[in-house]
């Protein structure tokens, strides 16, 4: 944005220049004077003077306000994707290696990352279950500092792993330390081979080809959870002898390529991370190795690192990161213990759009307590439209998708769970109304109204019958119409037809968005209310049993039980 006029500036956030460069926006504003000045006077300035005014020009840009790393990876994400751009799911790697002077190492897989990391135990035998990965705040911005001092490579074209090597090394600076020597080392390093957890020795054993063979079937499987255009995300760390200074590479490739034998599964690789250093530090290059692998895994760095156009913008994407995280004290909690992937992952559209994250923002706008299923449309029967629209592709797939032998559990469960209360509820009723609605009514009408909801309603699993609310209440009606003379199953039949007007009206206006309002202490209230009454109602009764069955104080031959 390059702005020479006398104007102010009405944009809050001033970007600097480098964070504009590779963008595809550009807005160039014309200098327009606001006095009328004479060009009839019209003298040299000095090198000085024009120095002076370069200097003023840029001072806003240097003191004016910065955005905060979540406001620039906003910016970032607001570009325009191309082909080249897309975001796909990633597949993180972590390979490891460890060269010293006359042994001959290779690459092994500790780890890997779909969305939850999976580490291998007992000696590289078995992979662990997935959980959440857990970093230190060191880790985090010893990666961070990698990224920032070390070489970034975007968009580079390269077809195989040897391409890769000359092109992160042909950015190595030439040193004393780091003289030819080393440097073809590093690149053989970079070209040795990768073991893989899930491949076995040759050997002629029988045991030991079955153990490849189920191997090879939990790969099978393990691919199968891999989502179609899925990318690989590698990372390479270890520790060689012969150096002195740590070696750092960020590569992104355009297009993405199969490296042959560098992944676990055979999908194209994006992005390859390389940390080599002296040796003495493997744990801490194992650490920031995760930590790099992880944040692959978060779908706002993903993103980032697609769009990224220098390492600023990974710095800021890293920073934004670090914003969300949580820290756990070190003596109220033991690392050892791995936390379970939890059952919805939360979405994170939120850090991806402008002000979401504001405090002021978010204090000052409602809290929206329901989906669009319970939004006022403000037309006739809309919510009703609306809802038959959503549930329309699905209405015939709920029905053949039942039809397995995989659901007959889950049939007779379903109607021992409906007899139950309403064989129970129907004999309660039957006492309560003098025989009048008794089980067989109970039976007849949760079943009609059992299926007419199942084909109609959205919700086909609910459980349809008498409940104790539903017990209380005819038992009242039922006292009532007795004390005022009146036919009970008339008045009943009055008040079905009515209940059934207003839910037509209630329908009707969309009267059902007022649920989201309805709080847990709604319900709890109404829960308790019903209690009060059916422990009264036994207290009642055991009150009736002793005028009907008094208890004799004195020992009367008379009232004694003969056998």
């Amino acid at each position: 944005v390059i702005d020479r006029g006398r104007t102010t500036n009405t944009v809050g956030i001033r970007y600097e220049k480098e964070e504009l460069e590779g963008h595809r926006t550009l807005y160039v504003g014309a200098r327009m004077p606001l006095v009328r000045q004479s060009h009839r006077h019209h003298r040299r300035h000095s090198q000085k003077h024009r120095k002076g005014e370069r200097e003023k020009d840029s001072a806003p840009t240097e003191q004016g306000y910065h955005c905060s790393p979540s406001q620039r990876v906003q910016f970032i994400l607001r570009t325009k994707e191309d082909e080249r751009h897309v975001p796909h799911h990633l597949f993180s790697e972590l390979d490891e290696i460890c060269v010293k002077e006359g042994q001959d190492a290779e690459w092994k897989e500790t780890a890997r990352w779909l969305k939850f990391e999976e580490d291998v135990e007992d000696g590289g035998e078995r992979w662990s279950k997935p959980y959440v990965g857990t970093l230190s705040l060191h880790s985090l911005s010893e990666l961070r500092s990698c990224i920032s001092s070390g070489t970034v490579l975007l968009d580079i074209c390269a077809n195989s792993i040897e391409e890769i090597a000359d092109m992160i090394l042909a950015q190595q600076e030439q040193s004393t330390e780091f003289d030819e020597h080393a440097r073809a080392k590093v690149r053989e390093v970079l070209l040795r081979k990768h073991h893989h957890q899930n491949e076995k020795t040759n050997n002629l054993l029988p045991a030991v080809c079955s153990l490849a063979d189920v191997s090879k079937r939990q790969s099978d499987l393990f691919m199968k959870k891999i989502p179609t255009g899925a990318e690989a995300s590698n990372v390479l760390v270890g520790e060689l002898d012969f150096l002195h200074q740590p070696i750092v590479a960020f590569v992104r490739l355009s297009p993405a390529v199969l490296l042959s034998g560098m992944t676990e599964v055979p999908i194209p690789t994006r992005f390859l991370f390389v940390l080599l250093g002296p040796e003495g530090k493997a744990h801490q290059y194992h650490e920031i190795g995760r930590s790099m692998a992880t944040i692959m895994t978060d779908e706002v760095f993903r993103d980032v690192a697609y769009e990224a156009k220098n390492g600023a913008d990974l710095v800021a994407g890293i920073d934004e990161f670090l914003d969300q995280v949580t820290v756990l004290p070190p003596g109220e909690w033991d690392p050892s213990i791995r936390i379970e992937p939890p059952k919805n992952v939360p979405s994170q559209e939120k850090r991806k759009m402008p002000g979401a994250l504001d405090d002021s923002a978010s204090h000052s706008t409602l809290e929206k307590h329901s989906g669009p299923e319970l939004q006022r449309t403000g037309r006739l029967f809309g919510g009703l439209t609306l809802d038959v629209k959503r549930k329309a592709p699905w209405f015939w797939s709920d029905f053949r998708d039942g039809l397995s032998l995989q659901c007959l559990a889950s049939f007779l469960f379903l109607y021992c769970a409906c007899m139950s209360p309403v064989i129970t509820f129907g004999g309660l009723l039957g006492e309560a109304t003098n025989g009048h609605i008794s089980a067989m009514e109970s039976l007849l009408g949760a079943s009609m109204a059992g299926v007419v909801y199942s084909l109609f309603a959205g919700q086909p699993l609910t459980i349809l019958g008498s409940t104790g609310p539903v017990l209380v209440f005819e038992k009242i009606l039922y006292k009532f119409c007795k004390e005022y003379t009146l036919s009970y199953l008339s008045l009943r039949a009055c008040i079905g037809l009515w209940t059934a007007f207003l839910c037509i009206v209630l329908v009707a206006t969309d009267a059902s968005c007022l649920v989201c309002y309805v709080t847990r202490f709604t319900e709890e209230a109404f829960a308790s209310l019903i209690c009060i009454i059916f422990i009264y109602e036994a207290l009642e009764k055991l009150s009736h049993l002793r005028d009907t069955y008094p208890v004799h104080m004195h020992s009367k031959l008379d009232f004694l039980t003969s056998y």
